[in-house]
């Protein structure tokens, strides 16, 4: 009887290697950086380029735990809601006379609470879907935010708060240095960890996940806390960015921040995506329209390029599966 070698992992193929979307995703950053600088003759200067970073970083920090949520077949649309709340209770509390350090803490902790509302009632109430959850969510924090600070601005914050979004660590601006650290720890929990491991398998099948003891409901509960935490997080840095804040501000943020991590190839369907995938489109889409806007490009031309970059990343795998299945019935 000839012998049989199971392998416990895949073998590795150059072409499968090469044909990865995050390659695509190389190359897509690669021409729109040169065209970017074939169009404007300021575009290359470095310095610009660092600096551009801040502008868009602050969302970019959401776009982590963005992509646990997604790998595990959810959403969560109400993080821009809880960015804004989390902003006005940090200003009103300082403005009030809260020292800045203790309202910076209750920023992150009202974040933490609106991530675990989510997940919470995500557990508890099955038979609802994230949208619908997260899409009430949206709205009661937000309506929380003008209740608070009805339609008033709230500002005057320390000189050294500004630093978090506008200071430097060397020449390099200190929320890029903030994001690398961060990005490195989320890569490594989803792709080096169990836990990362047990969020792919419930994002491919959750029923099994259950029934092979995995404890489905915590995690999700956890999922969407560090994604409230990270809200928190991001309504700081862009707090310092803008210097006061309004029950508005982050308006649209959750648009973004999807629009990353789909971009990135993490599957909205769940249980599949890549890290490294989410950061490239990051980049991409911040320096895209970083350069469009050194030539006075309209925002409503960036919107129907992003649109065009979200049809074709969306449209690509689902032709790749087409083809091969075609092509495994002819064979």
């Amino acid at each position: 009887m000839a012998q049989r070698n199971i392998l416990a992992k895949k073998q590795f193929s150059i072409k499968s290697f090469f044909f990865q979307w995050e390659w695509l995703l190389v190359i897509v950053f690669i021409l729109i950086n040169v065209m970017n600088a074939n169009i404007s003759d300021y575009y290359l200067n470095p310095t610009l380029l660092l600096d551009a970073t801040m502008t868009f970083l602050d969302k970019a920090l959401l776009v982590l735990p963005m992509v646990f949520i997604l790998v595990l077949g959810d959403i969560d649309i109400s993080v821009a809601s809880t960015i804004a709340l989390s902003s006005v209770v940090m200003a009103v509390l300082y403005n009030l006379g809260v020292p800045m350090p203790v309202a910076i803490l209750f920023c992150l902790l009202v974040g933490t609470l609106c991530g675990y509302i989510n997940g919470i009632l995500l557990t508890k109430f099955k038979e609802l879907s994230a949208v619908i959850v997260t899409l009430s969510t949206m709205i009661i924090f937000r309506g929380i935010a003008y209740i608070i600070l009805e339609d008033q601005a709230a500002g005057k914050f320390p000189k050294w708060f500004n630093f978090l979004s506008w200071g430097y660590m060397g020449k390099i601006p200190f929320i890029l240095i903030v994001f690398v650290i961060l990005a490195i720890i989320f890569g490594l929990l989803l792709h080096k960890t169990t836990f990362g491991r047990r969020i792919f398998a419930m994002g491919n099948n959750i029923e099994a996940c259950r029934f092979s003891g995995v404890q489905v409901d915590k995690i999700k509960v956890i999922v969407f806390t560090l994604t409230g935490l990270m809200a928190g997080v991001t309504a700081i840095f862009l707090t310092s960015r803008m210097g006061s804040t309004r029950p508005n501000v982050a308006m649209g943020y959750e648009l973004d921040i999807i629009a990353m991590a789909v971009l990135g190839g993490v599957s909205t369907a769940g249980g599949k995506g890549r890290m490294i995938g989410a950061i490239l489109a990051i980049f991409i889409i911040g320096f895209l329209r970083y350069g469009l806007g050194l030539i006075n490009i309209p925002a409503q031309a960036l919107l129907i390029i992003l649109g065009l970059l979200l049809i074709v990343s969306v449209m690509i795998p689902n032709l790749k599966g087409r083809f091969q299945t075609l092509r495994k019935v002819k064979s």
